[in-house]
C-alpha cells in the first residue's frame, strides 16, 4: 500500500500511484505485449532513419524537410514518453509509478504532443508559402524564420503542459490510487480527485480545443489556398506531384488532430475509459510509426535520399571488405 504524502480535511494525495493498464488474463497481456513492442520499434527505426535521412542528404536541406525532421524527432519522443512504461507493467506485478513521476509523464507527454499539433500547422503554412507564393518563400522561410516557427511550436506545447501538470496535480487525490490507464492522463487523474474539477475540465477541454480548433484552422484555410492553387496549373504531371506532397501532410493532419479532439476537445465523446485506452494507442504509438511511412512511401525525394544512403553505405562496406582483403 503506498504511503500518503500529505492529508488534510479534503482528502490525501499519494505518494504513488498504480497503472491499472488493461484487463485480461496472462495471455491478453503477452499479446499486447508484443502488439506494443513491434509498434514502438518501428517506431523507432523509422523516425530515426528519417533523422538521418534528412540530416546527412544535401538535397533535403530545405525548410520542408526540416520541420519533418522535427516531426520525427517529436514522434520519437512523446512515444518513449509511453511505451517504455507500459512494456514493463505488461509483466509485473507491481505497476506502481511516483507522484513525480506520473507528473513529469504527463508533462513531456504534454509537451511534445502539443508541440507536434503546432508544427503540423507550421509545416501547412510552409507548403502554403511554396505553392502560392514561390517568389517570396526564399525569404518568408529561410533559415532563421523556420527556426523561429520551431521554437515558437516547442514554446507553445511548455506553455500547455505547464499549465496542464500544475491544474492537475495541484488536486487532492483521496478515493484511490489506481489509474484506470496505461499512462498519466487528464481524465482518469481527474476520477481520482476528491474535490470540483468543474474548472480542472474547464481548462483542459477549453485550453485544447483552442489549441487544435485554432491549428486547424491554420491548415484548412492554408490547404484551401493550396488547392485553389493546384486546379489554376496547367499540366496534369505538375498537380499530381503537388497533391501527392499535400497528401501526405493532410493524411497525418487528420489522424492526429481527429484521435486529440474526440480525446481532449469534445466532452463526452468517449463513453468509457477502455474507449479512451483504444484512442490513446492510436496517438501515442500508432501515428508515431505511421507518419514516417506515409511521408517516405508518398514522397519521391525521401525515397530517392534513401536509395542514395543505401548506395553510399554500399559503397562503405565494399571499400572496407577491400581493405581488408588487400
Amino acid at each position: 500500500m503506498p504511503l500518503k504524502r500529505n492529508e488534510n480535511l479534503s482528502g490525501a494525495s499519494w505518494e504513488e500511484f498504480e497503472l491499472m493498464g488493461f484487463e485480461g488474463g496472462p495471455e491478453v497481456q503477452a499479446l499486447l505485449f508484443v502488439v506494443f513492442l513491434i509498434f514502438y520499434m518501428v517506431t523507432i527505426q523509422g523516425n530515426l532513419t528519417m533523422i538521418v535521412v534528412i540530416t546527412l542528404d544535401a538535397h533535403l536541406h530545405s525548410p520542408m524537410y526540416f520541420f519533418l525532421k522535427n516531426l520525427s524527432f517529436l514522434d520519437l519522443c512523446y512515444s518513449s514518453v509511453i511505451a517504455p512504461k507500459a512494456l514493463t507493467n505488461f509483466f509485473s506485478s507491481t505497476k506502481h509509478i511516483t507522484f513525480s513521476g506520473c507528473a513529469t509523464q504527463f508533462f513531456f507527454l504534454s509537451l511534445f504532443a502539443t508541440s507536434e499539433t503546432f508544427l503540423l500547422a507550421v509545416m501547412a503554412y510552409d507548403r502554403f508559402m511554396a505553392i502560392c507564393s514561390p517568389l517570396r518563400y526564399p525569404i518568408t522561410m529561410r533559415p532563421s524564420a523556420c527556426a523561429c516557427l520551431v521554437l515558437g511550436s516547442y514554446c507553445g506545447g511548455c506553455l500547455n503542459a505547464i499549465l496542464q501538470t500544475s491544474f492537475t496535480f495541484h488536486l487532492p487525490f483521496c478515493s484511490s490510487h489506481r489509474i484506470d490507464h496505461f499512462f498519466c492522463d487528464v481524465p482518469p487523474l481527474l476520477r481520482l480527485a476528491c474535490t470540483d474539477t468543474a474548472l480542472n475540465e474547464l481548462v483542459m477541454f477549453g485550453f485544447c480545443g483552442l489549441i487544435i480548433v485554432g491549428t486547424t484552422l491554420v491548415v484548412l484555410v492554408s490547404y484551401g489556398y493550396i488547392t485553389v492553387t493546384i486546379l489554376r496549373m496547367r499540366t496534369a504531371a505538375g498537380r499530381r506531384k503537388l497533391f501527392s506532397t499535400c497528401g501526405s501532410h493532410m493524411t497525418a493532419v487528420s489522424l492526429f488532430y481527429g484521435t486529440l479532439f474526440v480525446m481532449y476537445a469534445q466532452p463526452g465523446a468517449i463513453d468509457s475509459m477502455e474507449q479512451g485506452k483504444v484512442v490513446s494507442i492510436f496517438y501515442t504509438l500508432v501515428i508515431p510509426m505511421l507518419n514516417p511511412l506515409i511521408y517516405s512511401l508518398r514522397n519521391k525525394d525521401v525515397k530517392e535520399a534513401l536509395w542514395r544512403l543505401g548506395q553510399k553505405c554500399g559503397h562503405v562496406k565494399e571499400g572496407g571488405q577491400g581493405e581488408t582483403v588487400s
